[in-house]
């Protein structure tokens, strides 16, 4: 699987200034970004969730692929150079490799965070509380969603091009 720089490296490269929002909680873009050099802060309900600095991050993937509004609010942390996918799901769409390289990523995510909560929940001990917010979480982790997600579109055949 070639990189994800390699595929992003002919799109729009969007600038950003220290405090600039990328994304904002509750909103819709149909984008996805890719990090190209800088820090972005992802922030839920003004609680800060992560930090970003790792060239080639994508960023608004879950609001892509779900076709939801995004989940969190990302903020430039000085100056930040993203490449900008617009309509994304259509490139999706039209380039499996990226799909799959964005589908890879989103996993690995979802396996660190169930083998954290894992490992909270172990340390947690007996304390009945926290025990069962754990639950809950792990629960919502392995729970298939009250909506079905939005169909992707098919994909296009190579072979007719």
């Amino acid at each position: 699987m070639s990189s994800i720089a390699a595929f992003t490296a002919s799109l729009p490269l969007e600038q950003l200034k220290h405090g600039t929002l990328l994304t904002e909680e509750g909103s819709h873009s149909g984008r996805l970004y890719v990090l190209e050099k800088g820090r972005l802060t992802v922030l839920r309900e003004g609680v800060i969730l992560a930090t970003i600095d790792e060239p080639g991050a994508v960023i608004g993937e879950m609001a892509v692929l779900l076709g939801t509004p995004h989940s969190a609010t990302v903020r430039a942390d000085g100056v930040v150079s993203v490449r900008v996918i617009d309509d994304a799901m259509d490139k999706l769409g039209d380039n499996p490799e990226l799909a799959l390289h964005i589908a890879t990523l989103a996993c690995a995510r979802l396996n660190a965070t169930s083998a954290l909560l894992v490992e909270l929940r172990r340390s947690s001990g007996g304390r009945d509380k926290e025990q069962a917010l754990l639950g809950r979480i792990l629960t919502a982790l392995t729970a298939s969603p009250k909506s079905p997600p939005p169909r992707p579109r098919p994909l296009r055949s190579r072979m007719h091009e």
